[in-house]
């Protein structure tokens, strides 16, 4: 069908840090120059910030490139980081604090800001559309237009009010064509269209699959005589060690007697009876972490999945007409757990290098200079050190893998002639079902540990329920023929929003697999995890999801 077609110099999909950092960027550059630029960003969240969860704990490097005057500006970084414990959690009841001279020191956190990064992109955001850029919130950008050529054009956003069978409903608004000289793509990790230019493209070529961690967080408001503003812990070990996982939790004090608290699974677990959901009720049980929640109130919650495979993994970023950026391409720091900072780098490397070509009156072409910047950048450099964390985690656990860690980073500065791979998927480690012990998880108690339902209650998910499901199954009969006979249908407990269930009749028998894509907090893991890869999350209507005040 013939679309509306709008032109820019540049369209950015995804306004979260890397994509806004790209946008002002280039407003930056343009206004310093006098040459001016077409900034167009497209956001499938309801408005900037609904769809963005993180721990946070901030680093500012690549803020303090952008905004040295932020402070003055009024950025929403309110709590610096006033001490770091780093525990190592046993049975359920003992725990034991490990002194920060023996720590990795990517996990040092002095100068560091425990902030909501949602508000820290409505602030970014706000300070892009005063530099004249333009940002569309609630238009999923749902297809790459490629020119003749084969260079991407730009991208067409989703179709509103189509019926689940296809039909047009009444107030059927047909999607945009948006076309540009360069298309940045920063959707955060496992980006549906990333994920189709990295296949088209064969952008991953020669490199280890990307490796992934769930991270689920909750909000909670706690009695102020609990409450130490700037406190940050991280944990390892229970509860995850008992059913050979790895991963770790956290915990900050933000301000106004909150406390964030959140537990990261990582995706390469064999049990397929883990459930992350509930691995995460059982860590608040611990009393080293229950003794800041207790008495407080539960008041938010949300899911995502975490690139954790580092440069190893990381694709190539460059392609003719655009470029892969922040979490689209894996540039989160695993060793830090943290990203933002070298996320907004990659963005603003990008838009230097974008403003380059428009100024030498290019378009379409691929931007050969971005990977010599990016790769003279502190962003590269920074992951080049910590390149080896998270391979190591995988092959010794976390225990032995951060005592490599620690003598790999703090002693030899990542300057060990060495790097690890990681080459198994995180999908391909599922071992069956028969093979592997049966976890019994407790009820929860209403008190600590709550259900996905009421979880997904609080994160103010809502999907126009008459649409065309966005969790698309390549084959309808894998999840009952082969993911249930094999692997007791593992989707039931890695998704974190009870979006998948198996249905069975009053006898226990002929089971259905249904899909509750109304749950979707969009984490992408159901598209990661399945052991079958058979479920493709692809971008429900705009403005559907989660809609997250301040994770």
């Amino acid at each position: 069908m013939e679309r509306e077609s709008m032109e820019f110099d540049v369209v950015i999909v995804g306004a979260g840090p890397a994509g806004l950092s790209t946008a002002i960027k280039l407003a930056q550059i343009s206004q310093e120059t006098g040459q001016e630029t077409m900034i167009c960003v497209v956001e499938k969240g309801s408005e900037v910030g609904a769809h963005i969860l993180s721990g946070a704990v901030f680093e500012p490097t690549a803020l303090n490139e952008l905004f040295p005057d932020w402070k003055e500006k009024g950025a929403p970084l309110n709590t610096e980081v006033t001490g770091d414990d780093i525990l190592l959690l046993r049975n359920g009841e003992k725990g034991l604090k490990i002194p920060n001279l023996f720590a990795p020191k990517t996990m040092h956190n002095h100068g560091n800001y425990i902030i909501s990064l949602g508000n820290l992109c409505r602030w970014l955001a706000e300070q892009a559309e005063a530099m004249g850029v333009e940002i569309f919130p609630g238009f999923a950008a749902s297809e790459v237009i490629y020119n003749e050529d084969g260079s991407v054009k730009g991208i067409l956003t989703g179709d509103m009010g189509v019926a689940e069978d296809g039909s047009q409903k009444d107030g059927y608004m047909p999607g945009m064509e948006l076309h540009a000289k360069y298309t940045v793509f920063a959707e955060g990790c496992r980006g549906h269209l990333g994920k189709q230019l990295i296949e088209k493209f064969q952008l991953d070529q020669g490199k280890d699959p990307q490796h992934y961690g769930i991270g689920i967080k909750e909000i909670w408001k706690v009695p102020s005589e609990q409450h130490q503003p700037g406190k940050v812990v991280h944990s390892a070990g229970w509860p995850l060690n008992e059913s050979g996982s790895a991963g770790g939790g956290f915990l900050y004090h933000i301000e106004d007697n909150q406390v964030v608290v959140g537990l990261i699974t990582d995706l390469s677990y064999s049990n397929p009876h883990v459930s992350p959901f509930d691995e995460f009720q059982r860590y608040k049980h611990h009393p080293l972490i229950s003794q800041y929640l207790q008495g407080g109130e539960r008041i938010s919650y949300g899911a995502r999945a975490i690139n954790k495979g580092g440069l190893q993994s990381q694709p190539k970023m460059t392609f003719p007409g655009g470029l892969l950026i922040g979490d689209d391409a894996g540039t989160l720091n695993f060793a830090k757990i943290k990203g933002s900072h070298t996320a907004m780098k990659s963005g603003m490397i990008a838009a230097e290098s974008i403003a380059n070509a428009i100024s030498e009156n290019k378009a379409n072409d691929e931007l050969e200079s971005f990977s010599n910047a990016y790769k003279n950048s502190w962003a590269w450099k920074e992951l080049h050190v910590q390149r080896n964390f998270g391979p190591a985690q995988h092959k010794w656990g976390n225990i032995l893998g951060s005592a490599y860690a620690f003598i790999d980073i703090n002693l030899f500065n990542g300057a060990l002639p060495w790097t690890l791979q990681d080459p198994v998927a995180d999908h391909a480690q599922m071992k069956k079902a028969s093979e592997c012990q049966k976890i019994d998880y407790p009820k929860p108690d209403g008190v600590l540990s709550f259900d996905k339902l009421s979880s997904v209650f609080i994160s103010n998910t809502n999907h126009e329920e008459d649409q065309p499901v966005h969790l698309q199954l390549k084959d309808k009969d894998v999840p009952i023929q082969v993911n249930l006979r094999d692997f007791d249908e593992p989707a039931q407990r890695y998704c974190p929003a009870g979006v998948y269930e198996v249905i069975s009749d009053d006898q226990g028998e002929n089971p259905k697999f249904q899909i509750n894509a109304q749950n979707c907090v969009h984490c992408k893991t159901c598209d990661i995890k399945d052991p079958s890869q058979n479920i493709n999350w692809v971008t429900p209507e705009g403005a559907g999801g989660p809609n997250y005040p301040n994770m």
